[in-house]
């Protein structure tokens, strides 16, 4: 019988052609054999693996081989400290969109009822985590997939998240006449024929909830048309975007008028986030909002 370190080692080398990170691969894979955490395996290096264990190992590791990704292997991902399940019916979480959370968690006041929705839930990451970090607030989530949604219900009742509302739709299309203090999203942003979804785990994630027609544009452009009928006077509208799409997103933004326009960067310094406020009003009487964290 082989031990942990070994097959570890193993595996490690395996992975290496289609992984860049090939050794925490195999430590994820095999924890999901043992059931027990990384620290497991650095406590008891030397412990001899079961051959049903090494079988079932190999198994997942030729999943991996093939470019599957961890997370849909696993069926797990972290996100803002909590674990959510995922399947290829949903996008893999990534921690670009924390920033979301943290610029959602500045707009949001301590114990006073706001209300908020986001568009294009997929696996519940942004809904859910808001709703559990500011549980007197109200929040609605919607998706055009029912697989979606049925992933984000599962996660909604693991986090005991009960103050959240789901709509099957296609943004704001089925969901009833409300206004919100707080529409954010992250929509399909991708170009339809950018070489990276030809690339590492994104080959294997929905593409409907990746790719958008006018060079990734098209959805933004309805989100924050179709945001100004449902947002309160100085309600805030936040959008995650592509690394190189500020300039058309701020422009977009403008164009329909929202007020203190601004991007925020993601943890590789990545124009990643626009924020805009909505006043019906004129623009300039719109109240300056500022967020603590650099744009």
């Amino acid at each position: 019988m082989l031990p942990i370190k070994s097959v570890l080692e193993e595996a490690a080398n395996k992975l290496a052609f289609c992984s860049d990170s090939a050794l925490l691969d195999a430590e994820l894979l095999l924890c999901l054999v043992l059931d027990k955490q990384r620290s497991y395996l650095r406590a008891w290096p030397d412990k001899p693996l079961q051959p049903e264990q090494i079988d079932r190992f190999s198994t997942l590791l030729k999943e991996r081989q093939k470019g599957n990704p961890i997370a849909y292997i696993t069926g797990n991902r972290e996100f803002w400290s909590r674990d959510f399940h995922v399947t290829p019916d949903v996008l893999i979480p990534r921690p670009d969109t924390e920033l979301l959370i943290e610029l959602s968690l500045e707009l949001i006041p301590a114990n006073k009822p706001f209300r908020i929705i986001d568009l294009g839930t997929g696996s519940g990451i942004i809904a859910i985590t808001l709703a559990a970090e500011r549980p007197h607030i109200h929040v609605s989530a919607t998706d055009v997939s029912l697989a979606a949604l049925r992933i984000a219900q599962l996660n909604a009742n693991k986090h005991r998240t009960d103050n959240i509302q789901f709509y099957q739709s296609n943004w704001f299309d089925n969901v009833p006449d409300a206004k919100f203090n707080l529409i954010i999203s992250n929509p399909p942003y991708i170009a339809e024929d950018d070489s990276h979804l030809q690339q590492g785990d994104i080959r294997f994630e929905p593409q409907t909830a990746l790719c958008a027609a006018e060079q990734g544009l098209s959805d933004i452009n309805i989100i924050a048309s179709t945001a100004r009928n449902r947002l309160e006077y100085g309600g805030h509208l936040l959008i995650e975007h592509g690394y190189n799409q500020q300039q058309q997103v701020q422009t977009i933004f403008k164009d329909f008028h929202y007020a203190n326009v601004q991007t925020y960067a993601d943890l590789s310094g990545q124009p990643r986030v626009t924020y805009g406020q909505w006043n019906t009003v004129q623009r300039q009487m719109c109240r300056p909002i500022t967020l603590n964290l650099e744009p």
